[in-house]
């Protein structure tokens, strides 16, 4: 079986493909569609990017609101408020703004719209190849984080004891950890793709062999459907079954 976490970082797109006889590999990529060339013979892809868009109501994706509720106030926060397709099409900031306030009745946080050229990416991507939603799918490092250890992760990932917490969980439950975070480090510039990045995917990557072994979880278990017939889920999976 073969496994990949992809996460988003400054120079495209960071993946981590790991196999159930301990084999792994590692590669950035420029584009999502690139990236899902190179790993279509993969059984899983797990990303951490919006994969539906909503594009009315005021309500939020209910995988977004499940995914915040089950982490609690400590993590719930990092599941960021997804906008509305409109906004992610928009090219300035203001306007992605203004539109998402009116469609969906709030605004656009400045954090949000610095990833917002990748949720327009996979988008376009996913939306012009309905095929690929069979195997890519939308997953979340905290949610993954919580499955795999048992609780929510206590410090932020962006300071040193938030890393060092990430890398206990992932190097207790998979053994090649340290091997790949060291080769990464050492072999990628931090202009490139950052500590977070390498444990994010590495970690998507994990859960989708402990998924693809005992079975992922989905939130919510009803699939809810955008208006482009794509579904919005986020998948994970615990360390046991």
């Amino acid at each position: 079986m073969k496994s990949v976490g992809v996460d988003g970082c400054k120079s495209g797109w960071f993946a981590v493909s790991i196999y159930d006889n301990g084999k792994w590999e590692l590669q950035i990529f420029k584009s999502a569609r690139d990236l899902h060339k190179i790993y279509a013979d993969s059984d899983i892809i797990l990303i951490d990017i919006p994969i539906g868009l909503k594009d009315s109501g005021k309500e939020e994706r209910l995988c977004d609101l499940k995914a915040r509720k089950l982490l609690g106030h400590g993590r719930g926060s990092s599941v960021f408020p997804v906008p509305c397709r409109q906004a992610v099409y928009c090219k300035t900031y203001e306007e992605a703004h203004k539109t998402n306030k009116e469609i969906l009745e709030r605004g656009l946080s400045k954090q949000t719209w610095g990833i917002v050229s990748k949720i327009r990416e996979v988008d376009e991507f996913v939306v012009n190849n309905e095929f690929v939603v069979g195997k890519l799918k939308e997953s979340h490092p905290e949610v993954c984080f919580y499955a795999l250890s048992g609780q929510p992760m206590k410090y932020s990932k962006k300071c040193k004891e938030g890393a060092d917490e990430r890398i206990n969980v992932l190097r207790k439950l998979y053994r090649n950890t340290d091997e790949i975070i060291k080769y990464a480090l050492n072999n990628y510039k931090r202009k490139e793709v950052a500590l977070d990045d390498i444990i994010d995917a590495l970690c998507l990557s994990i859960s989708g062999l402990y998924g693809l072994e005992n079975g992922f979880v989905v939130l919510p278990e009803c699939r809810e459907i955008d208006n482009k017939n794509i579904g919005m889920q986020i998948l994970f999976a615990y360390s046991k079954e």
